[in-house]
């Protein structure tokens, strides 16, 4: 009798990277944290906004995206890479926009699909892929972000932005992210300890 071993399918996941650049050296460790830690069980496919191009490279982090994931997909159009085909198709687990700029949620939240994560992620809820957002402009009042040079960068978030926030955490299939530490257990929650 022969033996056979059973074969763990790898489960895929999108990471959209947008112009934010609140947290994203923050969101960038946790990400090659969750890499490392289920690297056996996920492949985090990387996607890249026009702006998120421009931020990462601003931020000094395409390199350390090069060599820490597999391949990164940077956006040419709203339909290339044709992210959106492969979110219907059902070929992700979950989709997470970490973290999201205030016009990708706007976007987002209005109906507007003219890039390709505002695409992908109105498509996610179309074909009922689960949809985690980490909006950079979570609720109104000041917050400190962190520039490239490592200087404190004082910003007020308005009520205009916290509105969008709120019409697309009320939207069926989406769950807003306040903060990075909220990504690991989204990672426990679909592919355990």
């Amino acid at each position: 009798m022969v033996e056979m071993k059973e074969s763990k399918k790898i489960k895929m996941i999108v990471w959209g990277i947008t112009g934010s650049g609140d947290r994203i050296r923050e969101t960038v460790d946790v990400m090659k944290e969750m890499k490392e830690k289920y690297e056996d069980r996920v492949d985090i496919r990387v996607y890249v906004s026009k702006a998120g191009d421009q931020v990462v490279k601003y931020y000094k982090l395409l390199p350390e995206l090069e060599i820490d994931f597999d391949k990164i997909w940077v956006e040419a159009n709203a339909n290339a890479p044709f992210l959106a085909g492969q979110v219907q198709m059902g070929k992700f687990e979950f989709m997470l926009i970490a973290p999201a700029t205030s016009n990708t949620v706007a976007k987002i939240s209005l109906r507007i699909a003219d890039t390709m994560l505002t695409n992908a992620a109105i498509m996610s809820q179309k074909a009922l892929v689960p949809l985690y957002i980490m909006p950079s402009d979570f609720k109104e009042g000041e917050v400190i972000t962190k520039l490239p040079n490592g200087k404190d960068l004082k910003l007020v978030i308005r009520k205009e932005d916290v509105e969008h926030v709120q019409k697309l955490a009320a939207m069926k299939g989406v769950s807003m992210l306040e903060r990075t530490g909220d990504i690991p257990p989204l990672f426990e929650k679909y592919f355990g300890p």
